[in-house]
């Protein structure tokens, strides 16, 4: 490799020059951070495979490894920024939690509904009551996350991020107190409406959380740490499928504990969110306090030198005071904001109808298709699967970029879907089909996990900038949790009609997604928000100057 080869650092200070490779997120915080701005010079193109970043090239007397640059980003982790990320993921975790809790004791709750019936009037319920109880305890808290996530932005420009976080679990032990006591006051009714309450927290968690995260991250961390949400929801639901087995709370003297195990995340957040910092962005863009940002910004960044952050902010602010107050109807309306919502509302549906939660709501059965003895233990192994590669997405997504993930996941899945639809076809005729089956959910749930799994939720808060973002959050999430509740209620009776073929329709999806995310979706790494708002408003700009580099950098399609 020359001096001059893309993406590199050419340093000098004094005598010699030592060259090395670094990635250029790593390149650009350097050249912020640690050396004199007086000291840099342009040398190298950086080309928008390292996230379209302006071209640079740094001084200094010592060569920068991988590993180096890698320090210099852990360093930029500080002790309250981790804080503040950690406690706000213990709202994704809530919803993790309560997404596959109810799945493993269905039995023993059904037995209660029965009970409850059979005291009340006398008689035994009916198969088709029991069935349309079971479904709407199960539908019901999609439909408080719609209700939810829609209401968004009604407490983040109001109340501010970290304490609409704080406000919101009000509801969630409010959640656990109706469904913990719903045995002893024999009401299945108020279990019903404490899956409902429950749902409402988790949709605006799924605002809140990412939007919080991707505020107070650096540039440089902002993909991986946004990760942290998507993580915490799969931990969640590994937490439910393990405490939900028999032997542990999954049983009829205990599951109304497991129901209400809810309050411990909700208390241990009320405890830290304290200690955490509001986003800096909100403060001095929405109330205009630029001495509380600049005393976050020093905390959160471990450094005294917070100018370049708050330049930038301050940028951001002029150009959203440029701008009337976006509504959710001017999203739609106005050119500016099209293509970006666009982009959100697909990417949202790429997440929820790539046939992941029908895996994961019906994958006992499924495994129990495939021949599977102990299928509870499989579905196990597939949660386990599932947070190992939310843990890799985590240490790959700035490297990478979310456009290449995304693309590497839709396609990872469309395989295994074709693998998982063939295996089960053939399973009657070939016993050994049934470890082909296995493989084949396995893989399906790893690529979700590197791409459509977390990169939809944080990605919203990259697309917009400062003004539109909680209305684009509520519309994502909206999208999110619609579709969501489509897939639950839907796919029994589609696979019921199917039968083994019923894969097939989430593998054309995955393509029609994929092609979608290749020609639209722009690469958003290493990118500040103003920086990719400003591609977007842009749009109108030739593209015949642009190199096919920098055409992947803003998209392929980047009219608004």
């Amino acid at each position: 490799m020359s001096p001059n080869s893309p993406g590199s650092l050419w340093m000098e200070r004094g005598q010699g020059r030592v060259y090395k490779s670094c990635t250029c997120t790593a390149a650009v915080w350097l050249r912020s951070r640690v050396l004199d701005p007086k000291m840099v010079q342009v040398r190298s193109q950086v080309g928008a495979l390292d996230g379209g970043l302006p071209s640079q090239s740094c001084i200094g007397e010592k060569s920068i490894s991988q590993l180096d640059c890698m320090l210099f980003l852990l360093k930029q982790m500080t002790a309250r920024l981790m804080l503040a990320v950690g406690g706000a993921v213990l709202g994704s975790l809530q919803f993790g939690y309560n997404t596959g809790v109810i799945n493993a004791p269905q039995k023993v709750i059904e037995e209660f509904y029965n009970q409850t019936w059979l005291t009340r009037y006398e008689e035994p319920i009916t198969a088709g009551t029991l069935t349309t109880l079971w479904s709407l305890s199960v539908a019901i808290f999609s439909i408080g996350g719609m209700v939810g996530s829609f209401s968004v932005g009604l407490f983040v420009n109001r109340f501010g991020r970290r304490n609409s976080m704080l406000m919101s679990n009000s509801l969630a032990f409010l959640a656990a107190i109706l469904m913990g006591f719903s045995k002893v006051a024999y009401s299945f009714e108020m279990l019903i409406l404490g899956r409902f309450v429950v749902g409402l927290y988790s949709g605006l968690t799924t605002g809140f959380v990412p939007m919080y995260v991707g505020e107070v991250s650096p540039t440089a961390l902002r993909g991986a740490l946004g990760t942290f949400h998507q993580l915490g929801i799969v931990v969640g639901i590994l937490i439910a499928q393990v405490f939900g087995m028999d032997l542990i709370m999954g049983n009829e003297s205990l599951w109304p504990l497991l129901l209400g195990f809810t309050f411990i995340p909700s208390l241990l957040q009320c405890i830290i969110l304290p200690f955490a910092p509001e986003s800096p962005r909100f403060l001095l863009i929405n109330r205009n306090e630029e001495n509380k940002a600049k005393s976050v910004l020093k905390k959160l960044r471990g450094t005294t030198d917070v100018s370049s952050d708050l330049q930038e902010m301050k940028e951001e602010s002029r150009q959203m005071m440029r701008e009337k107050k976006v509504t959710i109807l001017e999203l739609f309306r106005s050119p500016l904001y099209q293509q970006p919502i666009l982009i959100a509302i697909v990417l949202q549906l790429s997440q929820q109808l790539s046939g992941i939660n029908a895996v994961f709501y019906y994958s006992t059965s499924i495994f129990e298709k495939s021949g599977v003895e102990q299928p509870v233990y499989a579905t196990i192994g597939a949660g386990v699967v599932n947070t190992a590669f939310t843990v890799v997405s985590l240490f790959v997504v700035e490297r990478a970029g979310r456009r290449t993930l995304h693309l590497i996941g839709l396609a990872g899945m469309a395989g295994c879907a074709v693998l998982m639809t063939i295996a089960l076809v053939l399973l009657d005729q070939m016993a050994w089909m049934s470890y082909v089956s296995i493989i084949a959910i396995f893989g399906f749930v790893a690529f979700f996990e590197i791409g459509p799994g977390p990169i939809p939720w944080f990605i919203v808060a990259e697309l917009f900038s400062q003004g539109p973002r909680p209305a684009a959050f509520a519309v994502a999430g909206l999208s999110n949790w619609t579709s969501n509740f489509i897939v639950g209620m839907g796919f029994q009776y589609v696979e019921q009609l199917c039968g083994p073929y019923v894969f097939i329709i989430f593998t054309v999806l995955l393509i029609l997604f994929f092609i979608f995310t290749y020609f639209k979706v722009p690469e958003t790494r290493g990118r500040t928000f103003d920086e990719i708002a400003s591609g977007f408003r842009q749009g109108g700009a030739s593209q015949s100057d642009k190199t096919p580099d920098e055409f992947h950098s803003l998209g392929a399609d980047s009219q608004v």
